[in-house]
């Protein structure tokens, strides 16, 4: 048991989280005369670190996703939420989520495209929330930072809140106020072409260059607020304003995350960063889940295919179930850390 520990410790230390490559660069900057316990030499090594980190692990998980969601066009994908009915559709749609685009801006078409093929609204409207908020790649990114336990516990609880969602969504019986041109849009039924391993890979390669292409800049966003973060702002004000003494910090996250456009790859060394300055985890996860569900752009869209009373309902839901879970990550953090 105990050298089945040591492993996975080294898996997620030195696998995952890529320990060697932060000594490596930390010697390296040593060599170049920077001071690594000062601000500068500890914006720059977090800078390199986080961005050459989470370029590798992205490059290679979206081959990975890519190469799996090859199996799943939106026609398939049709077809096979379509066999299932009630909360088991629900949750169908939940685990399709986690195999599609990376932010939601992405996964919308998609959500238009069933939504006009006449998929129950709630099983829509669960992919929808599911889709961006939770995938492979947030489990591994998360594994790499957090651990096990917070990764299992975030995909866990966002799926949870994806189902919920949308059956909430179905039991209103908001069909009506979904825009006519979605419902009378061409079906996704389309004939898509076999494809063998090769030509899986090409896709995948494709879909590695395409991803990185849209979101690196993200990336060096959100490593450059993380490294401003880590080294720059008193771990007080952190703890003040998102800490244990402040009641409202979940509420605080959330609705500072939500006018933002991110991925899970442009948020999590925001949330890396915050943690370190004494950030409690359920303000965090708040904060990365209202940024990726509930981006201000996606927002803009969605409203393009429903009318005001669906997108309210959608937005209350998203958040009330986004402040809910901060709470609880907090109230239970110690089992997570």
């Amino acid at each position: 048991m105990e050298a089945l520990s040591s492993m996975w410790l080294f898996f997620q230390d030195q696998i995952l989280g890529m320990k060697w490559l932060n000594d490596f660069i930390g010697n390296g900057l040593s060599l170049l005369g920077l001071d690594l316990n000062g601000r500068l030499g500890g914006s720059v090594q977090f800078f390199l670190y986080d961005v050459i980190k989470i370029t590798i692990l992205l490059c290679l998980l979206i081959f990975f996703i890519s190469y799996i969601q090859s199996y799943f066009p939106p026609e398939r994908s049709k077809r096979i939420l379509g066999r299932f009915h009630g909360i088991r559709a629900n949750m169908v749609s939940v685990l399709l989520g986690t195999v599609t685009p990376f932010c939601s801006c992405s996964s919308i078409p998609l959500f238009i495209g069933f939504t006009s093929a006449g998929l129950p609204l709630g099983v829509t409207f669960s992919f929808l929330i599911s889709s961006p908020m939770v995938d492979l790649g947030s489990l591994v990114l998360l594994m790499s930072i957090f651990g096990a336990r917070v990764a299992l516990a975030y995909v866990m609880v966002g799926l949870i809140i994806a189902v919920i969602g949308g059956t909430l969504i179905e039991k209103s019986h908001m069909e009506r106020y979904v825009e006519d041109f979605v419902k009378n849009a061409s079906s996704v039924d389309i004939t898509s072409p076999t494809l063998n391993k090769k030509d899986r890979v090409q896709y995948a390669k494709e879909q590695v260059a395409g991803t990185f292409k849209k979101v690196f800049a993200y990336i060096l966003i959100g490593v450059g607020i993380g490294a401003m973060i880590h080294n720059w702002i008193p771990e007080t004000w952190i703890e003040s304003i998102l800490g244990s003494n402040n009641p409202f910090g979940v509420i605080l996250a959330t609705l500072v995350g939500i006018p933002m456009y991110a991925d899970i790859f442009g948020t999590i060394p925001v949330a890396e960063a915050l943690l370190a300055k004494g950030a409690e985890l359920g303000t965090i996860l708040s904060f990365m889940m209202a940024v990726t569900t509930l981006s201000l752009p996606s927002l803009i869209m969605l409203k393009k295919a429903v009318k005001p009373k669906l997108l309210t309902l959608f937005i209350a839901i998203c958040t009330f179930g986004i402040i809910i879970v901060g709470y609880l990550f907090n109230f239970f953090s110690t089992l997570f850390m």
